[in-house]
């Protein structure tokens, strides 16, 4: 682990914009000093900063007047966030004081903060892995309930806990191929191919349980993409207004009003999403309206659920079924629109056999919470199993956690074609070492980069 650089650093923690309150927060050896600096105590009997105590005062500026009326606290290290000296100055949120108090910091000495250096420093002065780090932003960045109860998880250590777990088993299995290698002639006590390899196999069941998990952690980070997809006129515009509870797409009853996507977020059933309402299926020689068409079907590709609305008072639905059975039944969802029109019919007909399908009126707003629901246990259904959602990796975790699973396939199939047992403690140190690049035992200088470089500044 790198030495940490023995400066002072200070930022804006709290979101930019006005605000009640916001918190201007310094680490390093300096801190403690330019917090004296800045603060004015209010009290005649101060005698000097308390840890984890708020006093009250003032803030001052570089020329050592009064700008606010604030709280100042001091946490010293090791026993805070980044493991150094940090403070914190709690003033009224308005851009201009904190601007003036992250002006007068610099002016004593700290300098500017880089992206996530603050938790960079956590980690490096081993207050947090690199597992637990990056949960910080993913916890700051949720977007719903469930994603911001993974991310408290995983900050909570339980995914590095089960892959620490994993890698200790697979340590000591490593010393029964040492002594197979170290002592080739010799009668030493190892444990027998067969035992050794039933160990291995559930190891690898474990890092696939938690692999498969990183489906339903993407889906509540980052949001489900589902695609509203139909005829003209079917009235997929008004749906999408109607889950998004405003008029957000232009609708008109003039067929091909929609000719680009529109995309905007929501919540299905609590479920993050972002909805995609696309052109209309028809035939057209028109230039701009075949892109259109050409864009949503790259979305539907891409989808992890469509939902096919058809226009329940006018059938047949011969386009709309050859859609259907090209998206298949796992992640089409088919929406009969319009059901309060005289003349609706009450199901799809035949060919749509086998499909999921939901009643709605995007006028009336009729079906569309059992339309919500059934979108979202179709997404996540299309996501994998709920199993180990709460420590779900994210995607870096997940490629380490994939390549981990494919060397202890690989020596499995080694070792029962007889593989020499030096051969096979090189895949078993591979796998180790895939596993140590989740919590960030093993973390190269790029792979540091590109985790502290996504954080917010102050953070």
């Amino acid at each position: 682990m790198q030495k940490q650089r023995a400066e002072t650093i200070v930022a804006q923690a709290t979101p930019p914009g006005p605000g009640g309150v916001g918190v201007v927060r310094l680490s390093g050896p300096d801190a403690r000093e330019i917090l004296a600096s800045l603060f004015h105590p209010a009290h005649s009997g101060f005698i000097g900063f308390r840890p984890r105590f708020m006093h009250h005062g003032e803030l001052l500026d570089r020329g050592g007047r009064a700008v606010d009326e604030v709280l100042a606290v001091f946490f010293p290290g090791p026993a805070s966030f980044t493991g150094e000296d940090v403070a914190e100055l709690h003033c009224h949120g308005s851009p201009a004081v904190l601007r003036e108090a992250v002006e007068a910091a610099h002016a004593a000495g700290a300098r500017p903060a880089e992206r996530g250096e603050f938790t960079r420093r956590a980690y490096l002065n081993g207050k947090l892995d690199l597992a637990q780090a990056e949960a910080v932003a993913e916890l700051i960045a949720a977007p719903g309930r469930e994603a911001a109860e993974q991310a408290s998880a995983r900050l909570a250590g339980m995914l590095s806990g089960r892959v620490d777990a994993l890698r200790e088993e697979l340590v000591h299995l490593r010393t029964a191929f040492c002594l197979a290698v170290d002592f080739p002639e010799d009668e030493v006590e190892c444990a027998p191919p067969d035992k050794i390899g039933g160990r291995l196999q559930s190891v690898l069941q474990e890092v696939r349980r938690l692999t498969s998990a990183a489906g339903r952690g993407k889906l509540v980070r980052e949001g489900a993409l589902v695609v509203l997809a139909g005829r003209v006129n079917a009235g997929k515009s008004s749906l999408l207004n109607a889950l998004l509870g405003r008029e957000r797409a232009i609708v008109s009853e003039c067929p091909g009003t929609t000719r680009d996507y529109l995309e905007e977020a929501c919540l299905l059933d609590g479920l993050p999403a972002r909805l995609v309402d696309t052109a209309g299926l028809r035939e057209t020689q028109g230039e701009v309206e075949l892109e259109g068409v050409r864009r949503s079907r790259e979305l539907l590709d891409a989808a992890d659920l469509a939902l096919l609305v058809l226009d329940a008072s006018a059938p047949p639905f011969a386009a709309e079924a050859a859609l259907a059975e090209e998206l298949g039944p796992s992640r089409c969802l088919v929406v009969m629109n319009k059901a309060d029109l005289p003349g609706a019919v009450d199901e799809p007909p035949p060919e749509f056999s086998g499909f999921p399908w939901v009643r709605v009126s995007a006028r009336s707003g009729r079906g569309l919470d059992t339309l919500s629901r059934a979108a979202r246990e179709m997404a996540e259904g299309s996501a994998g199993a709920a199993e180990a959602a709460e420590v779900a990796p994210n995607r870096r975790q997940a490629r380490a956690l994939e390549r981990a699973a494919v060397e202890l396939e690989e020596l499995l199939r080694d070792q029962s074609a007889g593989v020499p047992p030096d051969l096979l403690g090189v895949r078993l140190e591979s796998a180790c070492a895939a596993l140590e690049e989740v919590s960030g035992r093993i973390a190269p200088e790029d792979v540091l980069e590109e985790v502290f470089t996504s954080f917010c500044i102050g953070k």
